[in-house]
């Protein structure tokens, strides 16, 4: 009777415990929410997978887009729709962005920061995935994979730095991959460019800090989101793979992990890992078992031989 007793009470202190909890959540939620309404975030990749969502989900925090990628009439199609659902929104502004021509980036980026004579956040998204075996893999390709990954994502940040160092303030996204820390068979040419685009934004990160340390570096690590990321991946001889991979198929939602990216901009973190278990226990073994590591990915190799 004395344990009920005291169960009874429990429950109301517990369920009470439990209110203050869910509206302290609910209000920092719309905290970060309000933190971006009237920022201008410039998005590319923005046409669709990943960078849709994130393109959509700022849109309802009532930020000023600019929305880039190669197709332009993708851009448009987003932008009108974006307008019509949520007219209460600023107008996103499509700009034709294609990272493979490396001398346009410059003047794009700047045409970007004339339109609304500043930018608060930019989120480097925008990329290529590739799918074959080393030895059948052509250079271009590999080049391919490493001008749109690497360099052009580079040079993007590199004309926005310049412009976030001279206002004293910024936050520079780049969404790279799980494939950053590890290398899985049949990816190499992906895995490299997600491998040279982090260490260049850990360096990134630790140069502006002593330089300018109002500008905030956040790398985002995602492991498979549910996109046509495989589907528009080369093969090794440089055509579409046009393939929909199994672990794309059942990845995460690109809304959830455009939300969870708004909210690592907010907390103003440096890295964020979205990724499964099983994903994290392979970085683990990486680095602290590379031996077995190696035979684990040798017999995934094997696998799919």
């Amino acid at each position: 009777m004395s344990l009920l007793c005291h169960l009874n009470w429990l429950l109301p202190v517990s369920s009470v415990s439990w209110l203050i909890y869910a509206l302290f959540k609910r209000s920092n939620r719309q905290k970060y929410k309000d933190s971006f309404k009237d920022k201008v975030i410039f998005i590319t990749g923005a046409s669709s997978g990943l960078g849709e969502a994130l393109t959509r989900v700022f849109h309802k925090f009532g930020a000023k887009l600019i929305i880039a990628a190669r197709n332009i009439e993708k851009l448009n199609v987003l932008r009108d729709e974006l307008v019509e659902n949520y007219p209460e929104g600023y107008r996103p502004t499509p700009l034709e962005l294609d990272l493979s021509k490396i001398d346009t980036i410059r003047q794009i980026t700047k045409s970007a920061i004339d339109i609304h004579g500043n930018i608060d956040i930019i989120i480097n998204n925008a990329g290529i995935s590739y799918r074959g075996a080393i030895i059948s893999t052509d250079i271009n390709v590999y080049q391919n994979l490493m001008t749109v990954n690497y360099f052009g994502q580079i040079e993007v940040i590199k004309a926005i730095t310049e412009h976030f160092v001279t206002i004293g303030k910024g936050t520079i996204v780049g969404v790279g991959s799980v494939q950053s820390q590890i290398s899985i068979p049949y990816r190499s040419a992906y895995s490299a460019s997600k491998h040279a685009f982090q260490a260049f934004m850990d360096c990134l990160r630790a140069e502006l800090s002593s330089i300018q340390p109002g500008i905030d570096v956040l790398a985002v690590n995602p492991g498979y989101i549910r996109t046509n990321l495989s589907l528009n991946a080369l093969s090794s001889d440089g055509s579409l793979y046009n393939k929909m991979d199994e672990t794309t198929a059942l990845g995460m939602d690109p809304e959830i992990v455009a939300n969870e990216i708004a909210a690592a901009i907010y907390q103003k973190k440096k890295e964020l890992f979205l990724s499964s278990v099983t994903h994290r226990l392979a970085i683990i073994l990486r680095y602290l078992f590379p031996n077995l590591f190696f035979i684990l990915m040798s017999k995934r190799a094997k696998k799919l031989t």
